[in-house]
C-alpha cells in the first residue's frame, strides 16, 4: 500500500473505492461529491473542527437534502454517504467510528414508529443535529473532568498534538494552576512542535525533548496526558506512534497515563498486537546518506494495551479501561 500523508482527498477516488472493495454507482456520484464537499467545508470553517464532527454534520445535511420517499431509501442514502466519506481516508479510525455511531444513533427504531415518513425524517434531522451538537460539546466536557487531575506544580508529559488534551491544559491554566509541560518532538510531522507553540501562547512553561528521551525524562514527570485516534473494545488506545513506548516507560516509573478522547472515537476494533491496526504510513526522508537499498518503515500510529492506561477522560465520564466495552455496548445498541 502506498504511504499516506494522513490528509483527506477532496473526492472519493476510484482507486480508493476499489481498495476497500466498494463500487460507486454512477447514480450516486453527484451525491457523493456533495457529502464530501460538505465534509471539507465543515473542516475548513474551523481549525478546531474534529474530523468525526465534520462527518456528522455532513451526514445530517444528507438527511435534510434527501429526496427519498421511504425510510429504507433514506437509510440507503445515508449508508452510501457514509461510505463516500470513509473513502476519503480509509484508515481514519475516528472518521469510521463517527459515521458508524451516527448511523446507529439516527436510525434507531423509534423514528420508524411515527405515522408518516415526513415526521420520521424530521425526527432523524433532529437526532442528527443533537448528535452533532453533543459531539461538539464533548471537548469542553472532557476539559472539565480532566482539569481536576492536574495538580499545582505538576509536570505533565504530552505526546502528539491533541486538541482535547490542549483543552484540558487550557482549562487548568485558566483555573490559575501553575504547572509545566514536557513535549516530545513528534517526528516526522513535528506534532510536538505544534503543541509547544500552543502551550507557549498559553504561557505554560514548556520543554521539548526528543521522542527517544521520554524514558529519560519520565523520572521528573507527574502524569502523562495523550489524546487518541481511537479507543478500542478492550480499553486500549490507538494513537500517534510512540504512545506505546511512552506508556511503558510511565508504568515502569509509576506515573499515571491519562487518555483524553471523545466518545465518537470509541471503535469496534479489537487489536491483539500492532499488526492488527489499520495500516497507515507517512513519508519519511533520511536524505542521501541512507543507502538506497535500505528500507524505511514509518507507521503513523501504534496500539497501547489497556494495562498501561490509568484512566480515560471522555464525555461519558472518567472511565477505567475495563469500562470501555460496556460503554461501547450502550453506544451501539
Amino acid at each position: 500500500m502506498r504511504a499516506s500523508s494522513g490528509q483527506f482527498s477532496l473526492h472519493p477516488s476510484a482507486s480508493a473505492s476499489s481498495e476497500v472493495g466498494l463500487a460507486v454507482p454512477q447514480r450516486s456520484a453527484a451525491e457523493a461529491d456533495v457529502v464530501v464537499r460538505e465534509f471539507h467545508e465543515a473542516l475548513a470553517r474551523s481549525s478546531d473542527m474534529a474530523v468525526a464532527v465534520a462527518a456528522i454534520q455532513a451526514l445530517t445535511t444528507v438527511i435534510k437534502n434527501s429526496t427519498a420517499q421511504t425510510m429504507m431509501g433514506l437509510e440507503r442514502e445515508l449508508k452510501d454517504a457514509a461510505a463516500s466519506l470513509q473513502r476519503c481516508n480509509p484508515t481514519a479510525i475516528s472518521l469510521k467510528a463517527g459515521c458508524e455511531l451516527f448511523l446507529r444513533y439516527t436510525t434507531r427504531t423509534s423514528a420508524l414508529e411515527l405515522d408518516t415518513f415526513s415526521a420520521a425524517k424530521k425526527r432523524l434531522i433532529e437526532r442528527g443535529q443533537h448528535f452533532a451538537e453533543t459531539s461538539k460539546r464533548a471537548r469542553a466536557t472532557i476539559a472539565e473532568l480532566g482539569e481536576r487531575f492536574i495538580r499545582k506544580g505538576a509536570t505533565v508529559l504530552v505526546h502528539g498534538h491533541s486538541r482535547v488534551a490542549i483543552a484540558i491544559l487550557r482549562k487548568a491554566a485558566a483555573a490559575g494552576k501553575q504547572f509545566s509541560v514536557i513535549v516530545t518532538e513528534g517526528r516526522p510531522d513535528e506534532t510536538g512542535l505544534t503543541m509547544a507553540r500552543v502551550l507557549e501562547e498559553m504561557r505554560v512553561p514548556t520543554t521539548v525533548i526528543l521522542d527517544c528521551a521520554a524514558a529519560y525524562a519520565m523520572e521528573r514527570v507527574d502524569l502523562v496526558l495523550v489524546g487518541a485516534e481511537g479507543i478500542v473494545e478492550n480499553g486500549g488506545v490507538i494513537n500517534k506512534l510512540g504512545t506505546y513506548q511512552v506508556s511503558i516507560a510511565a508504568k515502569e516509573h509509576n506515573v499515571p497515563v491519562y487518555v483524553a478522547a471523545e466518545s465518537y472515537k470509541f471503535a469496534r476494533l479489537y487489536p491483539l498486537n500492532q499488526r492488527d491496526l489499520p495500516l497507515e504510513r507517512k513519508q519519511l526522508d533520511f536524505g542521501p546518506l541512507l543507502p538506497a537499498s535500505v528500507s524505511i518503515d514509518n507507521p503513523s500510529r501504534d496500539f497501547t494495551p489497556p494495562q498501561y492506561i490509568t484512566l480515560l477522560f471522555t464525555d461519558l465520564g472518567v472511565l477505567t479501561p475495563a469500562a470501555v466495552s460496556d460503554e461501547l455496548i450502550q453506544l451501539y445498541v
